[in-house]
């Protein structure tokens, strides 16, 4: 479902990712882990091609989408445009529209984007409003809501696109313990039911728990991967042994 190979992502001088390779089967959870500002989020970023890559390869649902080759500018955005169309991305803050009601943010995306009839979206929305346990919530405006409350919509605005693939960055970062225990049975749910999804978290447990393949970023390369087991249970880089150690401190 998702190959990177040769990943590099620079911003001006400054390169962020450098030659990142990564492979995942459809179905599968991939959680990356690793110190605040080692290139987490923008591997994830450029995954939904809200970065651009500098250089390097992505397939996503066997559609190619490269910064490399000789593409003309049109194939490319084409290209760029179905590959985003496979892709839903929860964040770190919910970004919800603070004007519309719950319901309103759901159906906003499958109305103007994808040309849903209202009656279609509304269906839709209410049954994955229903997934996340918010059905009752619909008519609540956001500011109504709980922050975990407010990112389990996210989650389900981002489902009513219909995406092969979730990204997740770091969806529960800025909420206490009890409200980021909702959103992570949401996400394990999804998983349950056979979600693609890569996963940007400081859950140490809930990587270990949830994750089919766990990479430990550094400085913008992944120095170590594989399963939760062996990252978690004896890993082979020093670096990330003391990075265990901390967060487990």
């Amino acid at each position: 479902m998702i190959t990177v190979k040769g990943l590099i992502k620079s911003f001006g001088r400054t390169r962020v990712l450098h030659g990142i390779d990564h492979d995942q089967a459809a179905g599968s959870a991939t959680v990356l882990i690793g110190p605040s500002g080692c290139g987490k989020s923008t591997f994830l970023r450029c995954l939904n091609l809200l970065e651009t890559p500098t250089a390097g390869t992505i397939v996503l649902g066997g559609i190619t989408v490269t910064a490399d080759g000789d593409e003309s500018g049109v194939v490319l955005a084409s290209r760029q445009r179905q590959a985003r169309g496979l892709t839903g991305m929860v964040f770190q803050s919910f970004n919800l529209f603070p004007h519309r009601t719950v319901i309103e943010n759901v159906v906003e995306a499958p109305i103007h984007v994808k040309g849903m009839s209202r009656v279609e979206a509304v269906e839709l929305a209410m049954g994955l409003l229903k997934k996340v346990g918010l059905e009752h919530r619909r008519d609540f405006y956001p500011s109504a809501l709980s922050g975990g409350q407010q990112q389990r919509v996210a989650i389900a605005r981002a489902l009513a696109m219909q995406p092969k693939i979730m990204l997740f960055d770091e969806p529960t970062s800025a909420l206490d313990p009890e409200m980021r225990d909702e959103v992570l049975q949401a996400i394990r749910q999804l998983q349950d039911e056979g979600m693609t999804m890569v996963i940007v978290t400081h859950e140490m447990q809930f990587a270990r728990e949830a994750a089919d393949e766990v990479l430990f970023f550094e400085s913008g390369r992944v120095l170590e991967s594989g399963p939760p087991e062996k990252i978690f249970g004896s890993p082979s880089q020093e670096r990330v042994r003391e990075f265990l150690r901390k967060v487990s401190a």
